[in-house]
């Protein structure tokens, strides 16, 4: 009903404007309607309302997907007038007529622009694809009308699923539903570091602490085979424990990550230091894709990429990058050997979690590629990791999206703060923590 309110607003303002400034320029009039027609068209286009739920980037969107329903509505209106206006006067000059039109075109032009630059900066579940799309289209007829409403839907659907998650914790404000007993410490993947300011886990950590979670980071290279990513977290977790007297930790580990902590718990003496163990998107059976892609590589070929990423990610932190070894390490050859060597131990809760893309190539780039090939050796997956591979533990969780993109090896962390239409990626985990919450972790 807001929008609706506020859309009406907006196009009858500028309407009016609209009319005014044809008008007056029909009949040669200049008077005081041009400034006051200009004030009222820039202050529609700047001047909004933002709602308390929202944030002031998605109060943002929402005005641009406004402004775009007012463009759509005052093309209709100013077409009709435009043409009834050349209907009923009909000894209009034309140089007149020409003018109405040019002022027409301009304000919708304003409106238009102002509208799509808001949304494409501030609206995140329309991601790359509808903004790829958007710009292929949109000089095509009916097709960019079509486009454009499906970007204004995912704005506001966006906007619902923030307004509901917003007011959700109002009302569990003081409860701190995510207050565990232990901190949780978040372990990322291999080619990735926890940088300041870009957060592995997007916009997870945020919406943890808000209800009550403390959080530390694995801090480790961003790629070593997983006994060295091992022996860094088992520091880490020791210093955790030794610097803040917290006993223990939660571990939320995501992809090789998973490998990692579960070697520094089983092999290096940490299970003492760790409630808790929850992997996601680990692939604990290996992955076949990643086995076949190597030993089918030239050797020259893998040392030359090799070369290039350890000298790259040497500029960003990493002492010892062993990019082979952290990549051979992912086999389903050494992963069963890892299996066996690595037992879970009897006093830390495992659990995981899965996820799958749903079709051919939709995903990120290039997880819609490698999809397909994990796909054909490995069966359903997420990009890189078969479900079943992630499978671990007492309890196995399968995150599911009818979005035809499905739930990618990116999107179960929210890499790019991506919304799933009918997945709150956030919420997941706030409801996961609040479980090892209840569970006494």
């Amino acid at each position: 009903m807001r929008n609706l309110i506020t859309v009406s607003v907006l196009t009858l303002l500028l309407f009016g404007a609209d009319v005014l400034i044809c008008i007056t320029a029909a009949l040669g009039l200049t008077p005081w309607f041009y400034p006051v027609s200009a004030i009222v068209v820039l202050a529609c286009n700047i001047l909004f309302l933002p709602e308390r739920d929202l944030s002031k980037k998605l109060n943002n969107a929402v005005f641009g997907a406004n402004l775009l329903c007012s463009f759509l509505v005052l093309t209709v209106l100013c077409s009709v007038f435009v043409l009834l206006s050349f209907t009923v006067y009909s000894d209009i000059l034309w140089g007149e007529f020409w003018l109405e039109i040019s002022v027409s075109a301009a304000l919708l032009l304003v409106v238009f622009w102002n509208g799509i630059i808001r949304v494409y900066l501030s609206a995140s579940m329309i991601g790359a694809k509808w903004r790829i799309i958007g710009i292929v289209c949109g000089m095509l007829p009916v097709l960019n009308i079509i486009v454009l409403v499906k970007i204004i839907g995912l704005t506001r659907k966006e906007a619902a699923m923030e307004k509901k998650r917003s007011r959700l914790n109002r009302e569990r404000a003081g409860q701190n539903i995510c207050k565990t007993k232990y901190p949780l410490l978040l372990v990322h993947g291999v080619f990735f570091r926890d940088l300041e300011k870009f957060n592995y886990w997007g916009r997870i950590p945020e919406e943890l602490e808000k209800n009550g979670a403390v959080i530390y980071y694995g801090e480790q290279q961003s790629a070593l085979g997983v006994e060295e990513s091992g022996a860094e977290l088992a520091e880490r977790i020791k210093e955790i424990v030794d610097t803040t007297g917290c006993g223990k930790v939660n571990i939320i580990a995501h992809s090789k990550g998973g490998l990692d902590s579960r070697y520094a718990i089983s092999c290096l003496g940490t299970d003492k230091y760790t409630a808790s163990l929850t992997t996601i998107n680990t692939p604990h059976k290996g992955c076949v894709f990643a086995e076949w892609l190597l030993d089918n590589m030239p050797n020259s070929f893998q040392k030359s990429v090799a070369n290039k990423y350890n000298a790259a990610v040497t500029l960003i932190g990493d002492s010892t990058p062993d990019f082979i070894k952290a990549v051979s390490d992912l086999k389903a050859s050494e992963c069963e050997k890892f299996n066996k060597a690595v037992p879970d131990m009897p006093d830390v809760y495992y659990q995981s979690v899965g996820s799958k893309i749903n079709k051919g190539m939709r995903g990120a780039f290039p997880l819609n590629f490698s999809h397909l090939l994990a796909k054909h050796f490995d069966g359903p997956n997420d990009g890189l990791v078969a479900l079943n591979s992630a499978k671990w533990g007492e309890k196995f969780t399968c995150l599911e999206s009818k979005d035809a993109d499905g739930i990618s090896h990116a999107d179960v962390i929210d890499l790019f703060r991506h919304d799933k239409p009918d997945l709150d990626i956030r919420e997941f985990y706030v409801q996961l923590v609040s479980e090892l919450k209840n569970k006494g972790y």
